[in-house]
């Protein structure tokens, strides 16, 4: 998760995409990106090959500070770790 937040303030799109589980990967545009400025894990755990995070990124948009809050799903795969889906607010 940590690796991906940073990936989303640097504006990494291959990093991302190569994260994503390729059932869910999306069309990425980070265009509209807000500026990422700190992440809080507050949750996690790993059973077997399916992990969960609970997170709260905090950005910045047009001089506002803003939270999303998500609960994160992720399987490993042949060793590899991908993001599959996340149920979040903001």
């Amino acid at each position: 998760m940590r690796s991906r937040f940073s990936a989303f303030a640097l504006g990494l799109t291959d990093y991302l995409l190569a994260t994503w589980h390729p059932r869910t990967r999306p069309q990425l545009d980070l265009r509209d990106n807000p500026e990422w400025v700190k992440l809080e894990v507050l949750d996690t755990w790993q059973r077997d090959d399916t992990g969960f995070v609970h997170f709260r990124a905090f950005y910045r948009a047009d001089g506002e500070l803003g939270m999303l809050e998500e609960k994160s799903d992720f399987v490993r795969e042949n060793g590899i770790w991908f993001y599959v889906k996340g149920d979040y607010s903001d």
